[in-house]
């Protein structure tokens, strides 16, 4: 099943103005972004070929490819940007109706736009600020790839303490970090390789005792407006600047619904402290020393290390690759996680409220409509978020841009309607659903009584429309109701040429 979220509740899915944003032309590129391919080793997303050097990937060679695999074949069409757009009384006689379903409660908003043109479409209180649940990501995704860039890499690094043998495991961030190359996030840098390099750089000196500074992070660990049961139900957690696994108990457990530590960092500091046969008992909180320069005249009691002096450092995989996760898998903690990371290129407080201050201004400096917009985290378990419609589809046709080619990566993450990740069981067993099965590729949202989905999706025609619905309202025990009958109004704009 896909993701879900907190247990005995609905999941969460699995929570100054200005001007709107100028037309943007759809490159037929994206078209290559968006296509999903089978291949005889398994399935590989086609990027467009910045995307490859931000993932590290390097270039087939000629001989590489002379293995006899058969040609890829298409499972989704590209857009045809010669397919005539929907007119918006189209729009209005294929979705009201829809929009009206009394499984979506009583508000409901929503906004189309072409993707070719930047145009609004139509929309249903379009700019109205609605609680998004996990449709928040999107934000999310393209506010740390703007800040930070795809190719950046959260470190963890050990550094010399102030006492003999003392070594401190500083968190910068990663929440992928894993204790070995056994954890639960593919090509995730590992505590066993920091581990390797501190004996080294002590060349024989044993550490006597562990510092965990994950001061990297500031204010409660625990995001505003969190339902109760969300830190314990297993799709939210501490958010902590060290953890291991996304601060999973098991890093064995599936995607979505996982027990977590109470206390990440602590733990992570206690398997550090196992790796360089350190007793538990010595690992404590604190913080790092200063850095060291050649001025300081400090003592040297870790190795002949001056305090502070670093001792080894791993690296997180590129933001890209935790952005496809984060979207992908909806995966809240690695949401947290990259919203810190704006926060921190934005010079705020690595915190809850610092990163969705930097969150907004970036999202004003690309020119997106801030109306109505209101953030408390980057994963979109608050309720305190608010989003509009029209922002969500602005932010689609941004990313598709030609001009902003490192924001093209949130589409490799999203789920293709009845194919994959959250839209897996979605899509062709509800009735009026059918007509979206690989061409609706969105992003979903759900909290007790919100229900949300953005995306793309392709008309009948040929025309690639960004679409957001949103509503906040949904009756009590409706999740099922309210998600098919969202479906239906994506599956609408699939089949119907609306014009």
């Amino acid at each position: 099943m896909p993701p879900t979220d907190p247990t005995g509740k609905p999941p969460a899915d699995p929570p100054p103005p200005v001007g709107k944003a100028p037309r943007r032309r759809l490159p037929l590129v994206l078209a290559a972004v968006l296509v999903l391919v089978l291949v005889a080793v398994g399935l590989v997303v086609v990027r467009p070929g910045p995307v490859g050097r931000w993932l590290g990937e390097t270039p087939t060679t000629p001989a590489a490819t002379a293995t006899g695999e058969p040609a890829p074949v298409a499972v989704l069409a590209a857009a045809d940007p010669a397919a005539p757009p929907p007119t918006t009384d189209g729009l209005r006689a294929a979705l009201e109706p829809l929009a009206d379903d009394t499984a979506l409660g009583g508000r409901v908003n929503m906004a189309v736009a072409d993707a070719l043109t930047g145009e609004m479409l139509f929309e249903r209180g379009g700019g109205e600020g609605t609680v998004p649940a996990s449709v928040t990501k999107l934000l999310t995704a393209v506010t740390v790839l703007t800040a930070r860039g795809p190719g950046h890499r959260i470190p963890t690094r050990a550094v010399s303490g102030t006492q003999p043998g003392e070594v401190v495991l500083v968190g910068g961030g990663d929440p992928t970090l894993a204790a070995d190359a056994k954890g639960f996030y593919p090509g995730a840098a590992s505590l066993t390789d920091l581990a390797d390099q501190v004996r080294t750089a002590l060349a024989g000196a044993a550490p006597t005792s562990i510092v965990v500074d994950s001061s990297r992070y500031s204010g409660p660990v625990f995001g505003p407006g969190w339902d109760d049961d969300i830190p314990t139900g297993g799709y939210g957690g501490a958010i902590t600047a060290l953890m291991l696994d996304g601060a999973r108990e098991n890093p064995k457990a599936g995607p979505g619904w996982a027990a977590r530590v109470a206390e990440p960092d602590m733990v992570a500091g206690r398997a550090f402290a196992r790796l360089l046969g350190v007793p538990a008992s010595t690992v404590r909180k604190g913080t790092a020393p200063p850095t060291p320069t050649e001025t300081t005249g400090a003592t040297e009691p870790a190795g002949g290390h001056a305090p502070g002096a670093e001792l080894g450092v791993v690296y997180s995989p590129p933001l890209i690759r935790l952005v496809d996760i984060m979207i992908s898998d909806s995966d809240n903690i690695v949401a947290e996680a990259l919203a810190r990371q704006v926060a921190l290129a934005r010079d705020q407080p690595a915190s809850f409220a610092g990163a969705a201050a930097a969150m907004a201004e970036v999202v004003a400096e690309l020119a997106l409509p801030t109306n109505g917009l209101v953030l408390a985290d980057g994963s979109g378990l608050s309720r305190k978020n608010l989003i509009s419609p029209a922002l969500l589809t602005e932010l689609l046709a941004l990313a598709a841009s030609p001009n902003r080619p490192e924001l093209a990566g949130i589409f490799g993450g999203l789920p293709v309607a009845g194919w994959s990740g959250t839209l897996r069981d979605r899509y062709g067993a509800a009735p009026g659903t059918a007509a979206g099965v690989g061409v609706v590729r969105a992003k979903t949202g759900t909290l007790t009584r919100v229900h949300a989905i953005a995306g793309v999706v392709t008309t009948a025609d040929g025309r690639l429309l960004t679409f957001a619905v949103l509503t906040d309202d949904v009756p009590p025990n409706g999740m099922e109701p309210a998600r098919a009958a969202l479906d239906r109004i994506a599956a609408a704009l699939a089949g119907c040429g609306c014009r």
